[in-house]
Order: structure tokens, then sequence, then C-alpha cells
């Protein structure tokens, strides 16, 4: 099905530099939000409820929709020039199998190097993909938003309590500084 498979735990005995994390605004009013979908089932439908949310609560002033068609390769270039052109924080998933899961780890830290904030959602589940995923990027400990595991059976409004439930962690992480790596 999948023409190949990422294992962050499989990489080359070398580890890239660490990625300075991009600066951060202290709130989103005003701000346009990427939403960066993966074709897993409700990840485009669990980021418009947050993006929803983000204007509504938060003053975000734009949501830009994209959707990459891989789960297991990282964000097209294209793509990642649209976001960086036309965003100020981008938020990342879902995350919810091993090479997604890296997948969107990878995705938010090309996004912090190109200057764009952005807040990368996975499941509890595939935090060992996604830590292994972050240490092979060379930033280990980088802060993503865990959420309960599955997304992909989720109704409309259990995505729209699951989305809500995970609103301030990924605001706090789009406008917060992570301890412990260089921003």
């Amino acid at each position: 099905m999948f023409p190949a498979m990422v294992d962050p735990t499989a990489g080359p005995a070398t580890r890239a530099s660490a990625t300075a994390l991009a600066a951060r605004k202290p709130d989103l009013r005003g701000s346009r939000v990427g939403l960066l979908a993966n074709v897993k089932r409700n990840a485009e439908q669990f980021l418009d409820e947050v993006g929803a949310l983000l204007r509504r609560e938060h003053g975000a002033a734009e949501v830009v929709r994209r959707k990459k068609m891989s789960i297991t390769d990282p964000v097209p270039p294209e793509i990642l020039g649209e976001l960086v052109a036309e965003c100020d924080v981008v938020v990342v998933g879902v995350g919810d199998c091993g090479s997604c899961s890296a997948s969107a780890v990878a995705d938010g830290l090309a996004l912090e190097a190109a200057g764009v904030p952005a807040a990368v959602v996975c499941t509890e589940a595939f935090k060992v993909s996604a830590d292994a995923m972050a240490a092979l990027q060379g930033t280990p400990g980088y802060h993503y938003v865990r959420i309960p595991h599955p997304v992909a059976p989720l109704t409309a409004g259990e995505l729209r309590e699951r989305a809500a439930t995970a609103l301030p962690e990924i605001v706090a992480t789009l406008t917060t500084a992570h301890p412990g790596i260089a921003a």
C-alpha cells in the first residue's frame, strides 16, 4: 500500500544538527494559521475543528489549508514553500501511526527551520516514533501535542471535543518557546 515506510529508529549513525525553533509571538490575534493535514482518516476534519477554534477563540485572521498526499514522506517542497510564505504559524497532523507520526515531526521541524512556529499533533500511542524522529532530526525533546489514540474512527462530535481539549496545548506550543531547545 505504501511505497516506503519511515523507521526513525533505523536512521543513519550520524544525527542532524539541532533545529533552531522559530520565534514565537505572545498570541495568535491576527495570525494566518496553516493547517497541514495528511491523508489519514479524520486528519483534515480534526485540523478544521482546530482552525475554527483558533479563529473563534484566539482571533486568528485566516486559515490556510494544505494536504500532503503521503503519510510517510516529508512535506513536498512546494507545499512547504506555500506554508512558509502564507502563514504565521502551522498546525501539523495528525500523526496516528508510526510512519505518519515520524513524518509529522519531521514536517514540524522543517517549518521551524524555515522560521514558522509549528504545533505537531500526534496520538499518544506513537510517542516512541515521534520522539525517535525528533532525535534523528537533531532535536531531541522537541515538543509536540499528544492526543488520545485513535483519531480515524471518531465521529464529528468526538473530533470537535478532541480538538477543544487539545486547543490550549496547541496554542501554548505556537506561542511559547520550548524549554531546553534553542529558539
